[in-house]
């Protein structure tokens, strides 16, 4: 082929490409216009974020849709997306949008808004390196803006999601140093961290109760088991006892057999149920099983059934049978609990030990039927580890 002819080839190749090009931009879907002052890519994606945040997820995907309309390459409206199809579990919808919100971001704010969203997608996720993919995206957008409270507040979840408890801190920690509209958020996330670094929980099951709002009597049941280690510290405390009687040979008949019903008949298909029947071999005052035969895994501890299992567990590892009746007939220090109520004397001991306290400091009331959280809980089982050596 001659020079001249090939010149006149790549010509016509290069003009049908751009001309493709063009085709193929004009065939792409057209911003609709807009028919009001606030129908604007940016209020919608402001409304999908507060409805997002308040659960309506299907509200949200409007929005942003609508946003969308308007604007078909707009960043944000994608990284929203990403979350909304991430908290309704369709990871393979969440990742697709927020890496469009990632590759359609073009100023700052917006790099960093969808690398943080990555970050929230995969602390949601939490498949194999998930942490490791959190923490990437999380340096790309530190490198952008170093002071993004955004980034920091979110990796900061993401560290307590995979408890390491440590960075989490770190990260909230930095929040506050920031000082923005993360800062009452990180305030809260921050002080439960403190509370469970100070609670040290050694096990797995631990740190994942320590997450948890509202413990119930399988949690609890765990946490005496793996956290305080009840049934060695039982056996350790408990010297064994041999009976040498003499006993007359005697014949079993099947008449005399006895069919024994289970001590719960509703755990046996409990993930703690383990946990739960060492428990009720032990027998702890406030947590054996019902009359009905009936565990009741899924009900939640108070504040007062807790104390009353603290001060069972002193009684029988101490062995002083006085502390049960110590405090019966005395006045009460707390304004919301009278000194006649069944688990009075249970929260003298466990209060006056510091084992327990006030749950609210300035009114000084107990709160008795509260729940108990699970950081609170895992912490009075530390001080209960530290009165529990002077024994």
């Amino acid at each position: 082929m001659k020079l001249e002819e090939m010149h006149t080839v790549r010509w016509i190749f290069l003009s049908v490409l751009i001309l493709s090009l063009v085709y193929l931009g004009a065939c792409g879907p057209k911003p609709r216009k807009a028919v009001s002052a606030l129908d604007t890519p940016d209020h919608h994606v402001f409304s999908g974020m507060k409805l997002l945040d308040k659960g309506k997820y299907e509200d949200a995907k409007r929005e942003f849709g609508l946003a969308i309309q308007l604007s078909p390459k707009f960043s944000a409206a994608f990284t929203g997306l990403g979350l909304v199809y991430g908290y309704e579990g369709n990871f393979e919808e969440a990742f697709a949008n927020a890496k469009k919100g990632k590759n359609y971001a073009k100023t700052k704010d917006e790099k960093v808004n969808a690398l943080v969203g990555l970050v929230r997608i995969y602390a949601m996720e939490r498949e194999e390196d998930w942490l490791d993919d959190a923490e990437n995206n999380f340096e790309d957008a530190i490198d952008i803006d170093p002071e993004s409270s955004a980034a920091y507040y979110y990796m900061g979840e993401a560290y307590k999601l995979a408890y390491e408890f440590d960075k989490a801190g770190e990260m909230f920690k930095k929040v506050l140093d920031i000082n923005d509209k993360y800062l009452i958020a990180a305030s809260n996330h921050w002080k439960l961290v403190q509370k469970i670094q100070r609670a040290a929980p050694g096990s797995l099951i631990g740190k994942k109760i320590a997450l948890i709002d509202k413990v119930t009597r399988a949690d609890m049941a765990a946490l005496f088991i793996q956290e305080l280690e009840l049934e060695k510290l039982y056996k350790k405390r408990s010297p064994k006892r041999f009976d040498t009687s003499y006993k007359a040979p005697s014949t079993a008949f099947a008449a005399d057999k006895i069919e024994k019903t289970e001590a719960a008949t509703d755990i046996s298909d409990h993930v703690l149920r383990t946990d739960i029947q060492t428990v009720m071999e032990i027998g702890i005052k406030g947590l054996e099983p019902y009359p009905n035969h009936t565990f009741v895994p899924d009900e939640l501890i108070t504040r007062a059934s807790y104390a009353i299992m603290v001060q069972d567990i002193l009684i029988k590892v101490g062995g002083d049978r006085k502390l049960a009746t110590k405090y019966i007939g005395s006045s009460s220090p707390f304004p919301d609990l009278r000194s006649d109520l069944p688990y009075f004397n249970a929260v003298m001991v466990v209060t006056t030990r510091g084992i327990m306290e006030a749950k609210d400091l300035t009114t000084g009331e107990f709160a008795s039927m509260d729940p108990v959280s699970g950081a609170d809980a895992l912490l009075i089982i530390r001080k209960l580890k530290d009165e529990l050596r002077f024994f």
